[in-house]
């Protein structure tokens, strides 16, 4: 997969030149979520370096041996990089490779190494040592972070030696690829740059015998004339021959040239910008046929002749679409509403990615198997990626949305893209829309200012992540830290966005996760943030101090605040760090609260499972397999079951069946993990409320799904009256959150607001609860007499109220003529003896008694008219 720059001539002779040792560096390391792992290599010399002669080694958890070398492939000129990509990274990080690489990567505590036979080139971590889960000095760590080799370090040849990742590298946030391949100023090596060509033998001849553009690109997946030097004539469609653009344009055959073939494309990209074209042109080319990236493309140009013009119109292309292959090169319309569905390279390469509907993540609404197996190749069919056609990175204005994103005038996902008209290129595994006319985008998916829930109750309780809140050493330095803001500048913005979100949220307990796990102290990151929150709110904050210099042994924890004007802790403070939560999942943390106007007690847990990543290291059932639940499935069941059935011993010392669980648990819906928790009796607050897996509080690689949630007992869900996911972070553009690296001063200005959007990378769960007790269902006394009928000569009734009684209601309805009602308490009424006389005309008479006396009570009914099949009707209530 490398991009070579020498034509095989001159490659041979470069081979032949080369030095037999090479001043190599490792120049970035990324050691990111999941499977984002990556190595890049810089050539520190004045010749080019046959990679051949070299591999990548890594040395899995302290062993002398390699685990795992990839032979490295081609050339790498002088001051040019090489980067080397897990296959299952992220696209953006895939982006960025020259080679791809499937075998097992590195974690955190694994030396890395570029070797030549048994000679060491240069290193990282020391071979032999395992050194827990990272390398770690001065607050630079190999575990969770992307580190980046300071400029004129010297090659590390000693891979057994003493390894101080402090040395060499600065530290920069975890699946930050912002700089990869980029090295000192230095790029990846682009595409051929070709030299200028003798003129043909042959010169071009307008309208002459020429190479269809759809038997260049035949019906399947690569060109049947592959290397094949061709002719072809036809109109450009997109010209995208800047320097930092594609460097070439695409042309098709106008629909009389046309052969109707639907399996077989019409266009083509033609890589050259030797020669000024333009849109409309009608162009012959002589040139080859390449395969680039699995995309056919005609390269190599000999001779380029401007024919007059033309004009092609649009393909019509609808989503879903199993097939986009026979659309690669083509100008085509979409004439559907599409959905923004992620945003992640929005700032950085001017990609949208947009699809029918939003999409979900397989085992959200479907159980991992063969069902969520089909959700995802379903998903796949319904997206196509919007490509601005440039290749500068971080372009200032940041194209969409039109003029241009910032704080306030967002693109977030779930918004509507129209007006969709461009070319389609396949590259990094994905068809591309390089539009030919300006998309429209309609903000269809506004920004709240607050949750939005259809009944609010007497106590709000949320989770809330606050992505690596670490306050340096609580004195405004000590930056930059393993985690979180790397300057004071960046804490400051970060604090300032935190802040606003947890005030909006409006709750009244709060479980934190991704807190800096420093204890409990004035200077902790804990008190630092209940600080600021009680500087700009009339409530107070405080948090659960679990008496503890460290909870479990990973950076970051979980804790719980709450507003202590409306409940109180009740309980002693507890926290877990019994297998499984001594590695990997997080200790949770746990306390019960009372309800300070309603004496209402409850349990709060905070949970943190371990993540899908660092797969490498799974063994047998928590190896990911491909039933879309990723690894590590069977721990995270297993810290489900263990943890509800620690809650059950009461920790904190209280008995109460009120239970919540919150949390990033990092499981969808339909995972094993939730389903374990259900059947332990906690089930999903948002699930039940909502009937179905709808709800999500976290985009990846463009799928939603809810990693975060609330669980509740049976009893506790008696008392929730609403829940829902706060969209204000996994729905917005990352670019707009707290970090200042590759922005400019402009863009850090206009990218920034200290509101609650894009504080973090996961949305918060609110619940609402009503804990007042209802009042009880009053107790009542009542009865009827039927089927009544008479005249003047009255019919008596006698009933007896029973003692305690209150509102005694006795009414006549029914049947026909005129009946009318007479009351007595005691005794029996006279024409001037009662306690009450209604004499309606009609059936409708009522008499009522707000405290009536215990005892015989008669009734009389009579009438002027006759009346017949009346109903006397009797009741009383006791309070």
């Amino acid at each position: 997969m490398l991009k070579t720059t020498l034509k095989p001539l001159a490659w041979s002779m470069a081979l032949a030149t080369l030095p037999a040792s090479a001043n190599l560096l490792i120049s970035e390391y990324v050691e990111g979520s999941s499977n984002n792992k990556a190595i890049e290599i810089y050539n520190n010399g004045t010749d080019a370096v046959d990679l051949t002669q070299y591999q990548l080694q890594f040395f899995f958890n302290g062993n002398t041996a390699a685990g795992n070398t990839i032979a490295l492939e081609g050339q790498l000129a002088a001051n040019q990089t090489y980067v080397i990509v897990d296959n299952d990274s992220a696209p953006t990080l895939l982006e960025k490779a020259q080679l791809i690489n499937s075998g097992s990567w590195f974690n955190g505590d694994d030396a890395v190494a570029i070797m030549q036979g048994d000679t060491v080139i240069d290193s990282l971590g020391k071979r032999g040592e395992d050194p827990g889960s990272y390398w770690m000095v001065n607050g630079v760590k190999t575990q969770n972070q992307t580190l980046r080799r300071n400029k004129a370090s010297a090659p590390r040849t000693d891979l057994d030696g003493t390894f101080d990742p402090s040395a060499d590298w600065t530290q920069f946030d975890i699946d930050d690829f912002s700089n990869i391949g980029q090295h000192e100023g230095s790029t990846t090596t682009e595409p051929p740059v070709e030299p200028p060509v003798e003129p043909p033998v042959e010169p071009l001849v307008c309208g002459a015998e020429a190479t269809a553009i759809h038997t260049i690109q035949g019906a399947g997946t690569a060109s049947p004339l592959k290397d094949q030097i061709v002719i072809v004539e036809a109109v450009v469609t997109s010209d995208l021959q800047s320097d930092d653009q594609l460097k070439g344009f695409f042309m098709q055959h106008p629909q009389s040239e046309q052969d109707g073939d639907a399996l077989t494309s019409e266009g083509i990209f033609v890589y050259y910008n030797g020669t000024d074209v333009n849109v409309g042109d009608r162009v012959r080319v002589r040139a080859k046929v390449q395969e680039y990236y699995d995309a056919t493309q005609l390269g190599d140009i000999e001779a380029l002749e401007v024919c007059g013009t033309g004009s092609v119109a649009p393909t019509l292309l609808t989503l879903p679409n199993d097939n986009l292959e026979p659309f690669e090169g083509m100008l085509v319309t979409i004439n559907q509403s599409l959905k923004v569905v992620d945003t992640y390279g929005l700032a950085r390469y001017g990609e949208v990615a947009l699809a029918t509907e939003r999409l979900y993540q397989s085992t959200q609404v479907a159980l991992p198997g063969d069902a969520a197996r089909a959700i995802e190749a379903a998903n796949a069919t319904k997206e196509i990626l919007l490509d601005d056609g440039s290749t500068k990175q971080n372009l200032e204005p940041i194209r969409y949305p039109a003029p241009g994103l910032d704080a306030y005038n967002t693109l977030r996902l779930g918004d509507t893209a129209d007006n969709l008209e461009g070319v389609i290129t396949y590259s990094f595994s994905k068809y591309r829309l390089h539009p030919t006319v300006e998309p429209i985008f309609t903000n269809t998916n506004p920004r709240t200012e607050a949750p939005v829930v259809e009944t609010r109750g007497d106590l709000r309780i949320a989770s809330f992540n606050v992505l690596n809140y670490f306050n340096g050493d609580g004195q405004g330095a000590g930056f930059p830290t393993s985690r979180g803001a790397s300057s004071e500048e960046e804490f400051a913005r970060q604090k300032a966005k935190i802040v606003s979100a947890i005030l909006a949220l409006d709750a009244d307990v709060i479980g934190l996760l991704e807190i800096e796990n420093d204890g409990f102290s004035d200077l902790s990151a804990i008190a630092d943030l209940v600080t600021a929150l009680n500087a700009q709110s009339t409530d107070t904050y405080q948090f659960v101090n679990f008496n503890a210099e460290k909870i479990g042994g990973d950076a970051i924890t979980s804790a719980l605040i709450y507003r202590a004007n409306k409940v109180a802790e009740v309980g002693t403070p507890a926290f877990t760090e019994m297998v499984p939560f001594d590695y990997g999942n997080r200790p949770p943390v746990v306390q019960t609260f009372k309800v300070t106007n309603t004496e209402e007690v409850f349990t709060m847990a905070v949970a943190h499972l371990r993540s899908k990543g660092s797969c490498t290291k799974a063994t047998d059932g928590d190896k990911d397999t491909g039933d879309g639940q990723g690894c590590w499935s069977v721990t995270r069941t297993t810290a489900a079951n263990t943890l509800a059935d620690w809650l059950a011993t009461n920790p904190t010392g209280v008995e109460d069946t009120d239970t919540i669980v919150v949390g990033d648990l990092n499981s969808y819906a339909m995972e094993d993990p939730l389903r374990a928790f259900a059947d332990k009796g906690l089930k999903s607050v948002v699930e039940q409320l909502d009937g179905n897996t709808q709800g999500y509080s976290y985009n990846y690689a463009a799928r939603i799904g809810s990693l975060d949630h609330a669980l509740a007992s049976d009893s506790m869900m008696e008392k929730v009256v609403a829940a829902t996911h706060w969209s204000i972070n996994a729905d917005e553009p990352v670019a707009l959150d707290y970090n200042t690296e590759y922005k400019s001063d402009a863009l850090k200005a206009s990218l920034y607001a200290d509101n609650a959007y894009r504080a973090s990378d996961h949305d918060p769960v609110v619940v609402e609860l009503n804990t007042t007790p209802p009042a009880p269902e009053p107790e009542v006394w009542s009865g009827e007499f039927t089927n009544v009928g008479g005249w003047f000569w009255p019919k008596n009734f006698k009933i007896n109220v029973p003692e305690g009684y209150q509102n005694l209601k006795i009414e006549v309805t029914g049947g026909w003529g005129d009946a009318n009602l007479k009351v007595k308490q005691g005794s029996a009424p006279s024409l001037f003896r009662y306690d009450c006389l209604s004499a309606k005309f009609g059936n409708v008479d009522v008499c009522e008694f707000a405290e009536p006396k215990a005892g015989k009570w008669f009734i009389q009914v009579s009438g002027y008219l006759p009346f017949g099949n009346v109903t006397v009707k009797y009741s009383a209530v006791k309070p």
